[in-house]
């Protein structure tokens, strides 16, 4: 299922103002599946979905994670720390070379 540009907008914005775990786990299910696949991104968003509680979000990044490199990883792990730290999502995420 792909999503449209506008249904990305809207859950990126309801992350922005509320940060539920549900808009979390959408976020990685966007950036995991179609046209905007990013598998460091779907990482992060699940990892946070999952500090909040998702048992769904705990699951997907269990099963990314079997087709992430340890570098991917990480870096999906400190954008999701830099998130935390600060309230919103990195510019750019890219693990390391």
């Amino acid at each position: 299922m792909a999503y449209t540009d506008s249904e990305i907008a809207e859950v990126h914005e309801a992350v922005r103002k509320a940060g539920q775990s549900e808009d979390l786990y959408k976020l990685g299910l966007i950036y995991s599946i179609g046209d905007s696949t990013d598998l460091v991104q779907a990482h992060m968003w699940f990892n946070l979905a999952a500090t909040r509680g998702s048992q769904a979000a705990k699951e997907c990044r269990r099963e990314l994670s079997e087709q992430m490199s340890k570098d991917e990883i990480a870096a999906a792990q400190r954008a999701a720390r830099d998130w935390l730290r600060a309230g919103e999502p990195p510019v750019e995420i890219k693990a390391a070379a």
